[in-house]
């Protein structure tokens, strides 16, 4: 949780401009291969500036927890995500904007959820080369745990049962 924020000396001003640098949390945030980790700090700088429909704002980091979809090792990595959104009053139900508090307060947590969710990384890798998995013993060929298979094209397998003696036709 980041806490709210108080904007009121903003609002009616265009053109007046503030930072709000805000630590904390991103509890239950996660994909299957990407997570925030309960405890991870997550850093958000807004840059909160007034404009005549609202409020706008600026960038958060911090560091994820990713799982290779090649090969399921676990790694971390840090990111960085620029933010512009609009804070307003009224927000019309089919805008795409977050709505201001009766107090003049700004709740950016939903804001920066949203923004670091749709970032979260589809497909991570733990390096550009990933060998994976072996699809027949499920070793990591990144740290050789695969001894090497002969397989058998499956075109070829019913030639394989016609002659058993043969070597591998591969």
């Amino acid at each position: 949780m980041l806490g709210s924020v108080d904007v009121r000396d903003l609002t009616g001003q265009p053109g007046s401009s503030r930072e709000e640098p805000l630590v904390g949390t991103l509890e239950g945030l996660a994909t299957e291969l990407a997570r925030m980790p309960d405890d991870a700090i997550v850093r958000a700088d807004l840059l909160l500036e007034s404009v005549v429909e609202g409020i706008l704002s600026g960038h958060v980091a911090g560091r994820w927890t990713l799982r290779c979809a090649r090969c399921l090792v676990e790694f971390e990595q840090p990111f960085r995500i620029d933010i512009h959104e609009l804070f307003v009053r009224h927000p019309d139900e089919d805008a795409d904007v977050y709505p201001l508090g009766p107090e003049g307060q700004l709740d950016p947590d939903q804001m920066i959820r949203d923004a670091v969710g749709v970032e979260m990384p589809f497909s991570p890798l733990c390096r550009s080369d990933c060998q994976g998995l072996c699809a027949t013993c499920g070793g990591n060929r990144n740290l050789g745990e695969c001894p090497g298979h002969a397989e058998l094209d499956q075109r070829f397998a019913v030639l394989a049962d016609l002659f058993p003696d043969l070597p591998n036709l591969d």
